[in-house]
């Protein structure tokens, strides 16, 4: 069974409500009385509240907490596996540690399983692999699953990059859905469920609470909310932005901007010209972008980047400026850093440009093969093109806005 927990279509003049607030100002109908469990961590904000103060304030607490990767509080480095903290008011198990799904054991009793998180909108971060994973350990112990809906920062119509091949995929790229996927995680779960993306999944009680106010072109500058960093290095709307392209660098020898204030939105390598390579991005004329020369030098940021590439190395690269967030191409523009930056190295260093981990993180190993044949980025975008419409007919049934 799957159970939308709809409300009245809003007008573009209505502000944004995640389905945290809506659940809050009906005080929690769902969850009184229930011994319920919550996958959350610190971006899952009303206001300046969290849903679990105001969960309090209602009268219902959950019985157990569930966390994702960097933790309840969202301030552990990306890999770094957590422990469970059972000594706290109310229990925290990790999702990120030595199991990333919630244990038979950890749901005994349990009558309802809750996500609220904050998704970026990038197939491998990894926020909706727990989702789903959650999904079906609350399939498999018979409990409903509900979900509490919150934007897609990147918006709901810009759908970009190879769908996933080689299913089932890995933590950081689960799913047969594009880079950019364009979808809430309301609306991901349903797809998830309604087709078969993980197994024993057919008789999920799935409901989702629906936001009020936001539409498909919104990014999130337009829905009013203040974002709330949903990791370490996600803590600038900007970085948001440009994480589905930015973030391809961590499957190279480049630096993504990771031990600076910038991360995601500077890139370089030491020794290139500087200069020139900005030219050349400039040149793509990519959409609500400019590129400026910068030299940079990553350094050791405790809780945020221990071990950043080149860190205390002079390493020279761009700066990403957005003058435009409506028109950013987050995907188009990683695939044009790539091969401009593959172009700029000498030619005994242009084997090292990419790393393991690239083909998994684009989905498909044609980025990396086309980059390495030259291909232009207009070229590499046409060959995904076919299966981004696909999918696009796929999600229909799936939107709720």
């Amino acid at each position: 069974m799957m159970l939308f927990l709809l409300f009245p279509l809003s007008s573009r003049a209505e502000p944004v409500k995640t389905g945290a607030e809506i659940l809050s100002e009906q005080g929690f109908p769902p969850l009184q009385g229930k011994r319920f469990a919550l996958i959350t961590n610190q971006s899952a904000m009303v206001g300046d509240t969290h849903v679990l103060t105001l969960m309090e304030q209602k009268g219902v607490k959950p019985v157990v907490i569930f966390s994702p990767e960097h933790g309840l509080k969202g301030n552990a480095e990306d890999g770094v596996k957590l422990a469970d903290d059972n000594a706290a008011a109310i229990p925290v198990k990790s999702l990120y540690g030595a199991s990333k799904k919630p244990r038979p054991d950890d749901l005994k009793g349990i009558d309802l399983l809750v996500f609220d998180i904050q998704d970026a909108g990038a197939r491998f971060y990894t926020y909706i692999s727990t989702m789903g994973l959650a999904m079906q350990a609350a399939a498999q112990a018979g409990i409903p699953f509900l979900v509490l809906d919150r934007p897609n920062p990147l918006g709901g119509d810009y759908v970009a990059g190879f769908v996933r091949e080689k299913i089932p995929g890995s933590f950081t790229s689960l799913y047969p859905i594009p880079l950019a996927h364009g979808l809430t995680v309301g609306e991901l779960a349903g797809m998830i469920k309604g087709e078969g993306m993980l197994p024993d999944l057919e008789k999920l009680d799935l409901q989702v609470v629906r936001m009020h106010g936001w539409q498909r072109e919104m990014r999130w500058p337009d829905t009013g909310l203040r974002w709330v960093a949903t990791s370490p290095n996600l803590a600038a709307i900007d970085s948001v932005l440009l994480y589905p392209g930015t973030g391809l660098l961590e499957g190279t020898g480049a630096s993504e901007g990771r031990g600076s204030t910038r991360p995601f939105q500077i890139a370089g390598w030491p020794g290139i010209d500087a200069k020139a390579l900005a030219l050349r991005l400039n040149e793509e004329r990519l959409p609500g972008l400019h590129f400026d020369p910068l030299q940079f030098t990553p350094v050791r940021l405790p809780g945020i980047s221990s071990a950043p590439k080149y860190r205390d190395r002079e390493v020279a690269g761009v700066s990403i400026e957005i003058t435009d967030y409506r028109k950013v191409l987050p995907v188009q523009t990683g695939v044009a850093l790539l091969a401009a930056l593959q172009a700029a190295l000498p030619d005994q260093a242009r084997p090292l440009f990419f790393r393991g981990g690239i083909d998994d993180m684009a989905g498909s190993p044609e980025l990396r093969k086309g980059l390495q044949a030259g291909e232009t980025p207009a070229a590499i975008e046409a060959r995904w093109a076919p299966g981004v419409k696909s999918f696009l007919e796929l999600r229909k049934p799936y939107l709720l806005y």
